[in-house]
């Protein structure tokens, strides 16, 4: 789904955004397009759209953060999606990063755990006539499988292990990228190493270390607005 560049983004400051991203080493030209292009303004809250154009995170509400444009960049990069894909996006957020998966893929469905962000994410979307992405309020770690099945994963969060629920969804030759929390020492703050998992023609899975991230720890179950 293609759009024009959203008009409070000067011609500068889409330059200094794409800039910032190759500085951050993104190299697929789709997923800066698609980034570039997904009016990220729209999708902050109104005190923080003035830094909408850089290259850093955003709170957003329920104590979530937005990630930076250029985290969001690489780990699209990893996922590799292609037009025709079906995508699960768990953590939907402000419904940023659907508007720029649903420039790359054929559909996605969103889920988020927090019923507010899950409500305002939808409208963002619809008012910006996205129609290729669907947002669900639910646990998104505990997924139907009705939903399934998907050609690529993508988790905004950190867990022990990947959760079972989503690796079933993956089709052959799906991959699926999380943050994987590993023990900590001496007291310290867990590690977290971004992994990208891909199930071959067998049904087997085989993981592959991106390196560091840090993603924040996964919550159980869905959190209904007060």
């Amino acid at each position: 789904m293609e759009s024009s560049p959203s008009p409070t983004y000067t011609i500068e400051a889409r330059a200094a955004l794409l800039l910032q991203l190759r500085r951050a080493g993104v190299r697929d030209v789709g997923v800066m397009r698609a980034i570039e292009t997904a009016s990220r303004e729209l999708f902050v809250p109104h005190r923080f759209q003035d830094l909408a154009a850089r290259n850093m995170a955003l709170p957003i509400g329920c104590g979530q953060t937005m990630e930076a444009p250029a985290v969001l960049a690489r780990r699209l990069e990893a996922l590799a999606v292609e037009p025709h894909h079906r995508v699960l996006e768990v953590g939907t957020g402000s419904g940023f990063s659907a508007a720029v998966l649903a420039r790359l893929a054929a559909k996605v469905v969103s889920i988020e755990r927090f019923e507010t962000l899950a409500i305002e994410a939808a409208k963002r979307l619809a008012a910006l006539a996205i129609a290729n992405v669907r947002v669900l309020f639910a646990d998104g770690l505990a997924v139907s499988p009705a939903l399934g099945p998907f050609d690529r994963a993508i988790l905004h969060m950190s867990v022990e292990r990947a959760p079972q629920p989503v690796q079933d969804l993956l089709a052959p030759g799906g991959v699926m990228i999380f943050g994987r929390r590993e023990a900590s020492g001496e007291g310290g703050r867990p590690a977290e190493r971004l992994l990208r998992l891909e199930r071959d023609g067998q049904g087997a899975f085989h993981a592959t270390d991106l390196g560091p991230c840090w993603q924040g720890a996964a919550l159980d179950g869905a959190a209904l607005a007060l």
